[in-house]
């Protein structure tokens, strides 16, 4: 019967991956033979080690020598009939990374799925939760192929929007969610539809608390970007007990640190609609919060740990509003970044994060001194044993997927993390905030087959993660490219991660050449 199902395991997956250039597998065994561990549990580089898999399950992790000693070949596990060999001699093997924070594409940016999810592939991203997005019967659609192989994607955890509503979803029938009965109602609605969890932007104190005690009782997840339209009786102090699980980016936070205040320090011409009001402002607020290390700021840290409660801080989706010059010039926009989307980052009153009205050096040093104090907590929080997790929130502020997640790695770095906290945050982090660290997150007997593979150490250097590499300088003065994720593993299924890389260069192309269209920076039209 096991070897029925094994038949017919491989036979379903020839017919799926079977003509496509891209990927290869799943095997019925899968032996990864010669890397240096870099595991999601905080361990340090271990190699060289071959890992075996057999139907999508890691069944052993053999350590088979030293580095620098030939390898005794008949110590090393045996290939069985129909098996498949990677060699993978020198290289550096990971968990697959999780993105907690991940928008599939948007209808405004003109970016669909499969160059998203090409995106994210390419740079070892095997997990997504998508907080919100074009509805959850879309998002749905998705996790299931996703899950079935049919089509090149992370695995999808959907979160739906807080009363959010679609075309085959509206538990309420056209009302809005104005009583604490019909929250707990669209909640129980949006369990039974399959949600993996709500994502919130903040409601009255009454329906918030009823909205996430229902979720808590039917066991499922939640995330919240305390908007500031709510984030002044509610911030996330209030959600946290409440049941939230996790919190997005930190609005709702610094409000929790007041000890002198209770609403933000708003200009009295202050309009929430002119994003370069909303943004600005937001670059002052960590100051007007208790200074660290305070008792105010100490109580409220230590509270939320006990809480079990998970911080996503998504630094990289800010980074323009403190050096706007380098998010718009990354290199990768030439050759990767669509012009629909292009056209959406640019200055705009219209467009969400496209605040660049009037930008210039104060607001920048403003926020370089607020993601000094906003780093201080995180990685204080860290150090306290509290959860942080590797979020991207890409498709806005000149963030691009995929890069903005290796981006996201360089400024947990910078906030003080060490590599290593940084592969913890990104793989097992991620994991236990989703209720998966029994399957994935880590490099175990018995958890799936998710593994990035990279050429170069990343410890030394999170840059050879970038899907354009590193620069390096040889020894005969040449100038080099190296690194870039080389092989993603999802489901023990191996993706040419630079070959995926080059397919969504190719669909920018095409798109540049349809539209006649080149990349040029605002205002030299």
């Amino acid at each position: 019967m096991k070897q029925l199902f094994t038949i017919l395991f491989l036979l379903n997956f020839i017919l799926v991956f079977g003509q496509n250039d891209l990927s290869e597998g799943p095997f019925s065994q899968l032996i990864i033979r010669g890397v240096t561990l870099i595991n999601g549990n905080g361990a340090p580089p271990r190699g060289p080690i071959d890992i075996v898999v057999e139907n999508n399950r890691i069944v052993n992790i053999a350590v088979v020598g030293y580095p620098g000693v030939d390898i005794d070949a008949s110590k090393r596990p045996q290939l069985k009939t129909g098996g498949k060999e990677l060699d993978c001699t020198g290289m550096y093997l990971l968990p697959g990374f999780v993105d907690m924070h991940g928008h599939i594409g948007g209808v405004a940016q003109g970016a669909d799925y499969d160059y998203v999810f090409k995106l994210w592939m390419a740079h070892g991203v095997t997990t997504v939760r998508e907080p919100s997005g074009r509805g959850i019967d879309w998002a749905l659609d998705l996790k299931q192929k996703s899950a079935r192989n049919e089509i090149i994607a992370p695995r999808v955890f959907a979160y739906t929007r807080f009363g959010q509503k679609t075309k085959d979803f509206d538990p309420l029938k056209n009302a809005p969610i104005s009583t604490p009965e019909q929250a707990r109602k669209w909640v129980r609605a949006n369990a039974e539809r399959g949600a993996d969890g709500i994502k919130f932007f903040g409601a009255p104190p009454d329906i918030m608390a009823a909205a996430l005690d229902e979720n808590k009782k039917l066991g499922l997840r939640s995330a919240c970007h305390h908007a500031q339209m709510d984030v002044a009786r509610w911030n996330v102090l209030h959600s946290a007990r409440a049941g939230l699980t996790t919190m997005e980016h930190w609005y709702g936070l610094p409000e929790a640190l007041f000890d002198d205040r209770t609403v933000q320090d708003y200009p009295l011409d202050y309009n929430y609609q002119n994003e370069q009001h909303r943004f600005e402002e937001a670059g002052k607020l960590w100051k007007q919060a208790a200074k660290p290390y305070s008792e105010h700021w100490n109580k409220v840290m230590d509270e939320l740990i006990s809480l079990d409660f998970t911080l996503d801080p998504t630094f990289n989706i800010y980074e323009a509003s403190r050096d706007l010059h380098r998010a718009r010039r990354a290199e990768w926009h030439e050759d990767y970044t669509l012009p629909s989307l292009w056209y959406f980052f640019q200055p705009s009153m219209i467009s969400h994060g496209s605040y660049w009205h009037d930008w210039g050096t104060e607001q920048e040093v403003a926020w370089r001194k607020n993601y000094q104090l906003w780093m201080t907590f995180v990685n204080e929080y860290k150090n306290r044993g509290g959860r942080v997790t590797t979020g991207s929130d890409s498709g806005f502020i000149f963030q691009l997927y995929g890069f903005a997640y290796i981006r996201e790695m360089e400024l947990l770095r910078e906030a003080g993390f060490h590599p290593l906290e940084i592969i913890r945050s990104a793989t097992l982090n991620g994991a236990e905030a989703l209720g998966m660290d029994d399957k994935i997150g880590t490099v175990e007997i018995g958890k799936l087959a998710d593994f990035v593979v990279v050429e170069e150490n990343p410890l030394k250097n999170l840059k050879v993660l970038y899907g354009t590499g590193a620069i390096r300088l040889t020894e005969d003065n040449e100038v080099v490219r190296v690194g870039g994720v080389k092989y993603t593993i999802k489901d023990g299924i191996i993706y040419d991660a630079k070959g995926l890389l080059n397919d969504v260069k190719l669909m920018v192309q095409k798109e540049k050449e349809k539209l006649n269209y080149k990349i040029v920076q605002p205002g030299n039209e």
